[in-house]
């Protein structure tokens, strides 16, 4: 398979910037990426500024259709694109599979979207200097929006971005991660396939260099980032006047009170903890388990997170594969020593092979340690008690981001109150951290973020409001 960049309607192929692609978990070369160079990027760069108007008079009904038959063929080819991110990730089959679907079910929403950018009719009589006037807003596309995507969820946080970006009437400059460009190309090869204008999307792959110098860009009216937090200020830096939307991590808690039901709540936490070991957002990191249930639920999660199997990413039955690379998995086991010298205790896992890192669940690491105030973003879940709802709500908000929570309580009015005051985006009632739908609002506060993901709020960041006054002659 090769991975290469797409430039003004034409795929680009480097042979002296090439790089193989290596599955992580067998450590096979399945592929090569050909990176794109300057003079690439700068092409890229003036084909999406060039072809932006040509891309904003394109009616939305015919932007909607294109949206659906991409949807439509996706669906047709998703056991392939499934094949492609377990092998250039890691992620087992059964989650990739999901990814797919989710990915199908986004291009669709964003179909609907394109045909949903209305505006108001403002009478001007509200001013007594305004009674002969009125005034109609309608949403226009921005011009060129840079969609910069991550490799934990190659494809629905991709559809995310060009889905919503299209539908708006935008012109597209796509980077996607550096780990997942194999599954990148065939997704512009299926736009393409679908009806999406040759201009309307160029891919560039490529690291660091490629992305700031998009960024700086003038050209370019909307970033829109998925990813770390350092690589996000660095973006702030350089982008100057142009909108910035931001979906960056997080290390979301979720409570379990006395009265929830424990059973659900140890099954839900061990599935949503280590699916895609751990590589997500809002993977459950942090549980605060209160004092008086503390044991009971520690054993039912422990048997919980022991069942999971873990191996070969193609098998349909796998829970959990490898992570991207083998350094982030040494860095997973760094991180469980230190909580270990912390005081923390190794409830189980705790052990890699190769880029595998078995699940792993600490009790009571302090909250210093990293597993706890830091993005964690692989297999590895803390349980931490707590007395009082007071003391959970505290705990929860102890952190420097603020993306998503979970709460496991029967009742309702505690709920309300846990969710009324949290510093996050979003709160999920007897659920963990690790829930969304991709028609609903998603991203964070603090450090999590800025701006929502979701087609309809996306399409909102990825359009003006023009307005235009009628005077009213006698």
């Amino acid at each position: 398979m090769k991975a290469q960049s797409y430039v003004n309607g034409e795929w680009v192929c480097n042979d002296e910037n090439s790089l193989p692609v290596y599955n992580p978990y067998t450590k096979e070369i399945i592929g090569e990426q050909f990176q794109a160079t300057e003079v690439d990027v700068e092409r890229a760069i003036s084909s999406a500024f060039a072809t932006k108007k040509e891309i904003a008079k394109i009616p939305s009904h015919e932007r909607a259709a294109i949206l659906k038959k991409a949807a439509t063929l996706l669906d047709q080819q998703k056991e392939k694109f499934a094949k492609i991110i377990s092998l250039e990730l890691g992620k087992p089959m059964r989650f990739t599979l999901d990814e797919v679907a989710r990915s199908v079910e986004t291009l669709e929403l964003s179909a609907e979207e394109a045909k949903r950018l209305i505006g108001e009719t403002l009478p001007g009589d509200v001013s007594s200097r305004g009674s002969k006037a009125i005034a109609v807003t309608f949403k226009v596309p921005v011009g060129v929006v840079a969609a910069i995507t991550p490799f934990n969820a190659p494809l629905n946080l991709v559809a995310h971005k060009i889905g919503p970006a299209f539908a708006a009437g935008n012109s597209i400059i796509f980077k996607p991660a550096t780990p997942t460009t194999l599954v990148a190309t065939e997704f512009v090869k299926l736009l393409m396939e679908a009806g999406f204008p040759k201009t309307s999307i160029n891919m560039v792959l490529g690291r660091r260099d490629a992305v700031q110098q998009i960024v700086k860009d003038d050209r370019v009216n909307v970033i829109s980032f998925t990813g770390g937090l350092v690589a996000s200020k660095n973006i702030c830096k350089l982008a100057g006047i142009k909108k910035v939307l931001l979906e960056l991590g997080g290390n979301a808690a979720t409570v379990v009170h006395h009265d929830a039901n424990l059973v659900k709540a140890a099954k839900m936490c061990a599935r949503t903890a280590f699916s895609n070991s751990g590589q997500s957002c809002i993977s459950v990191q942090r549980i605060y388990v209160q004092k008086s249930v503390l044991n009971d639920f520690v054993n039912l999660m422990r048997e919980e997170v022991q069942a999971l199997k873990v191996g070969d990413p193609l098998l349909l039955d796998t829970d959990v594969g490898s992570m991207v690379d083998e350094n982030n998995a040494q860095r997973m086991i760094d991180w469980v020593d230190e909580a270990v010298s912390m005081g923390a205790e190794v409830l189980c896992g705790a052990k890699r092979e190769n880029a595998i890192v078995h699940p792993t669940l600490l009790l009571n690491p302090p909250h210093r340690s990293k597993v706890v105030c830091d993005e964690v973003f692989g297999p590895i879940a803390s349980i931490i008690p707590y007395e009082t709802i007071d003391e959970a709500i505290e705990a929860t908000n102890n952190s420097e981001f603020g993306l998503q929570a979970g709460i496991f309580t029967n009742q309702m009015d505690l709920a309300y109150k846990f969710a009324q005051s949290l510093d996050v985006g979003g709160v999920v009632i007897n659920g963990t951290s690790n829930f969304r739908l991709d028609h609903w609002p998603y991203g964070g506060v603090k450090n999590s973020g800025i701006g929502r993901e979701g087609p309809r709020y996306a399409i909102e960041d990825m359009t003006e409001t023009k307005m235009i006054v009628y005077q009213i002659n006698n």
